[in-house]
């Protein structure tokens, strides 16, 4: 016979004191180890005395958003490679993903570091950015996330795989009905449901994948597959988590369901291992928490100092209704309804406009911010709190209120060190109830983002959430939103404007750009470009409501674009350099509004010289602007709400006749009369040979190599989209993301490059600068518009539109419209050779005119038009005639 004597706890253990430990299964070059993963917990349940608390979920503990988000790739790319057998996490991408788990990991919070925050962030940022180049879209597939903790995973993993998304829910919601239900058995609340909108939620035939945060023994993901089985047998199913930690007999469990439906059911988890646990830890784990867990209320920790060692931010302050500031943002969609596959990688709100607002908010005061989530709503708020991350040099971490009864242990061996206890404020199957929010404390500012549609005076009160988080922060800001029910309700419904952000969008990283556009990935815009020309020229139609075929440059024209880079990096990044400090002279807080898409990569450039050269933290929109029609007045009005317009700066490229400045001036005129904003007309460009912008760093005409290419050097975004069928009033013009030319694209490495040249161009930009004669001495004179208007009159063309000076518009010519010659100044210009390359491989006519001011001009063919016949060359190349045409 055997007794068990139990003695009182009176000093703090560790888990190794218990006997629990966490073991590795998985060595391979993929695995990542549990301890970076995951940390023990105890809890309060009786049904099981330990918890794994994770350290990417930004769940119970406040995470870094980079991680999180890049957490959620890594898995996503995980399961892509299971469904089509590809190699997107490979033992690189592992091997980054774990050295970002260990700076994370080994971080002292005692003694924040704002660079070792940065370079995690970036490191974060550019490995998921590089996960999310080769995403596949999987329309006929549903991603379904467990509530509470897997809500957010489940989203990322949808968003990755470009499928339709669903979560299953604890919430009551007046008139649902239930599509599904199942219980979760060690849970501290087992009920769960499925409330889809529409009645085609379930694929039938498909795949499914169900993503948790943890399987310990994988038994409530069989009990959802039979049921779900058992309304629409799929062809597939995959379950996908972080942590793996099924015995043998469970593994046993899983392949005899596969066998029993006929269905295969894969496995995906980024690590794999169990749990050892004694006898008796449920009696041990009690004891400890009895005798040593910090009581949980509105502020338990000691004055000046929180839990962990940080000083606590001075003051605290009691709750009062007044001492919260409210923000309030757009309409919000969930994803506890169902999101179709069209609108997975759209924002369920207006993230980017809200993150804005938050930064006015809170000002540059903030040193630490934590963005808190409320239970089963954790993708927004994590969202949001990586988009206010990229406006600031804060710390900013993300993580929600549990149902969780997690024991508060204030010692560094265990990762819940305090907490706050509240009411419930959301309706529950399982009626009210006290919620939990843990390690808030040592912030300078949390932000609370309830579920849309909360009343605020459910927050409130002796036992609400707003007076816990009041008692241990001096600033606690709200945001209160509607919940926007348009993405459950049908799938087409119009939008508000809802920037885009890469990797969702564009292949650039999320902090470069955000995109002032609607993701068009499913509209058939496409049309041979001889139709086009004929459809702009004969029929009235705009160049902007359909999209010509995009060009995938050849080998040899791929080899021109790496020599013309190589050759003129550096004098790229000093028109950069000096463009960029001219902006800064006047506007030192300026936001860089560039115009899609040839201007998208300078403003990324002159965003990134602004931060590496003079330690200034720029934003950086791109904006679609359309010739007859003008820059887009939503784009306009989104900035005007959430900017200051006087500080706003329009980036283009270059410029060719100064049809496109024109353009913009008569265009913000328009607004200013329409909308009572003015914003300033003023054009920053690289290249300025038209002699239209004072704001340029230089006047000479020359190749930015970005005009070699289209989308493959632009984020992979075609040229933008205003077309009523697909634009509607009131919503943002689009684009197209061609991710199918992803291993072609060059975007990231073309701006690499010539940033790489910054530090050795920095001496000649500030001689420059510093010589600069002010507005004087870059006087605005049309020189292009007057050569044009000439060359018009030479060869009889009306419509100086077909006529494209310089480099950049010649390039364009080619590439899109249906030229018809092109006239060169000096053939053998090696900034030209891609020009003279394109023109050889289309068969276009190369005219030798030594007289233009230009290094190129291009012409379009003037269908229908009256022109002047071609003149005989006077001498003759392969590809190339000299003479007033050709």
């Amino acid at each position: 016979m055997t007794t068990t004597t139990t003695t009182t706890t009176t000093t703090m253990p560790t888990p190794a004191d218990l006997g629990v430990a966490l073991v590795d299964d998985a060595d391979g070059e993929l695995a990542v180890p549990l301890s970076s993963l995951v940390r023990l917990a105890l809890r309060r349940n009786p049904k099981r005395a330990h918890l794994l608390v994770s350290t990417v979920l930004a769940k119970h503990v406040p995470t870094v958003p980079a991680v999180a988000l890049l957490a959620g790739e890594a898995l996503g790319a995980r399961v892509a490679d299971v469904l089509d057998g590809g190699a997107r996490f490979d033992a690189t991408a592992a091997a980054r993903f774990r050295a970002v788990l260990d700076a994370q990991n080994g971080a002292d919070v005692t003694r924040p570091d704002a660079d070792a925050h940065d370079t995690l962030h970036r490191a974060a940022t550019t490995l998921r950015t590089d996960l999310a180049s080769s995403r596949p879209t999987r329309p006929d597939a549903l991603v379904l996330g467990f509530a509470e903790t897997a809500t957010a995973l489940g989203a990322m993993v949808a968003e990755t795989l470009g499928a339709a998304t669903l979560h299953s829910t604890r919430h009551e919601l007046a008139g649902a009905t239930a599509a599904a239900g199942f219980d979760e058995a060690h849970s501290h609340a087992t009920a769960h449901r499925l409330l889809p909108a529409h009645d085609d939620w379930l694929p039938t035939d498909g795949t499914v994948v169900l993503v948790d945060d943890e399987l310990s023994t994988g038994a409530t993901a069989r009990a959802t597959i039979r049921a779900l089985h058992a309304i629409a047998p799929q062809r597939r199913w995959v379950v996908a988590a972080l942590v793996d930690l099924r015995s043998d007999a469970d593994v046993a469990a899983t392949e005899a369901l596969a066998v029993e439906l006929g269905a295969p059911v894969d496995v995906v988890a980024l690590g794999r291992g169990r749990v050892t646990l004694p006898a008796g830890l449920t009696e041990t784990a009690a004891d400890v928490v009895a005798t040593l867990a910090t009581p949980l209320g509105p502020d338990t920790a000691p004055g000046g100092v929180v839990s962990d060692g940080r000083p606590a931010p001075d003051p605290a302050r009691t709750s009062r209704p007044d001492a919260v500031t409210v923000l309030t943002a757009a309409p919000t969609a969930v994803d506890r309804r169902g999101t179709p596959a069209s609108r997975v990688r759209t924002p369920r709100t207006d993230v980017e406009g809200t993150a804005a607002d938050l930064a006015a908010v809170l000002g540059d005061v903030p040193s630490r911010v934590l963005v808190l989530g409320t239970e089963e709503h954790m993708a927004t708020p994590l969202a949001l709190a990586d988009a206010l991350r990229r406006r600031s040099g804060a710390d900013v971490r993300s993580s929600t209120s549990t149902r969780s009864p997690v024991a508060v242990l204030d010692d560094p061996a265990w990762p819940i060190r305090s907490g706050v206890r509240h009411r419930s404020h959301d309706d529950s199957v399982d009626g009210p109830g006290e919620r939990y929010a843990y390690n808030v404390r040592g912030f300078d500012a949390i932000v609370v983002v309830p579920e849309p549609g909360t009343d605020r005076t459910r927050l409130e009160g002796a036992d609400g959430l707003l007076t816990a988080l009041s008692a241990v922060t001096p600033h606690v800001v709200l945001v209160s939103s509607a919940l926007d029910a348009a993405d459950s309700a049908r799938a087409d419904a119009p939008q508000q404007p809802r920037p885009l952000i890469g990797p969702s969008f564009g292949s650039y990283e999320p902090d470069d750009v955000t995109w002032l556009l609607q993701d068009l990935a499913d509209a058939a815009l496409e049309a041979d470009t001889a139709d086009r020309e004929r459809a702009i020229q004969l029929e009235g139609a705009n160049y902007a409501e359909s999209l010509p075929v995009e060009y995938v440059p050849s080998e040899a024209y791929e080899a021109l674009y790496r020599d013309a880079l190589a050759r003129s990096a550096t004098r790229i990044a000093e028109s950069v350099g000096v463009v960029t400090d001219l902006v800064l002279r006047d506007r030192p807080r300026a936001v860089l509004v560039s115009l899609a898409r040839a201007g998208t990569p300078v403003g990324i450039l002159m965003r990134r010289w602004a931060a590496d050269q003079r330690g200034v933290r720029l934003q950086h929109y791109t904006a679609s602007i359309v010739r007859g029609v003008g820059i887009d007045e939503t784009a306009l009005r989104w900035l005007a709400a959430h900017h200051d317009p006087a500080q706003v700066v329009f980036v283009d490229g270059w410029t060719g006749k100064g049809a496109i400045t024109r353009e913009l001036t008569d265009a913000l005129d328009r607004f200013a009369a329409s909308d009572g904003v003015r914003f300033g007309d003023e054009l920053a460009v690289l290249a300025d040979p038209a002699g239209c912008t004072p704001l340029h760093g230089t006047r000479d005409d020359y190749l930015v190599p970005s005009a070699c290419l289209n989308s493959t050097v632009s984020g992979l975004v075609s040229r933008t989209v205003f077309n009523r069928a697909w634009t509607p009033e009131g919503t943002l013009h689009g684009a197209k993301q061609y991710r199918e030319l992803a291993d072609r694209d060059r975007s990231r490495s073309f701006v690499a490059t010539i940033a790489a040249r910054f530090d050795a161009v920095r001496p000649r930009v500030d001689a420059a600068v510093a010589a600069d004669g002010g507005p004087a001495s870059r006087t605005v004179d049309w020189r292009g518009m007057r050569t044009v208007e000439a060359i018009g009159a030479e060869y009889g063309i009306e419509d100086l539109h077909l006529v494209k000076p310089g480099v950049g518009e010649t390039t364009r010519v080619l590439l899109r419209r249906v030229p018809w010659q092109v006239l060169v100044r000096d053939p053998d210009d090696v900034d030209i050779a891609h020009v003279v390359a394109l023109a050889r491989e289309r068969g276009v006519p190369v005219v030798v005119r030594p007289d233009l001011s230009y290094s190129c001009v291009g012409l379009i063919h003037p269908l229908g038009s009256r022109v002047s016949e071609p003149a005989a060359p006077t001498t003759a190349a392969p590809a190339a005639t000299t003479g007033a045409g050709a």
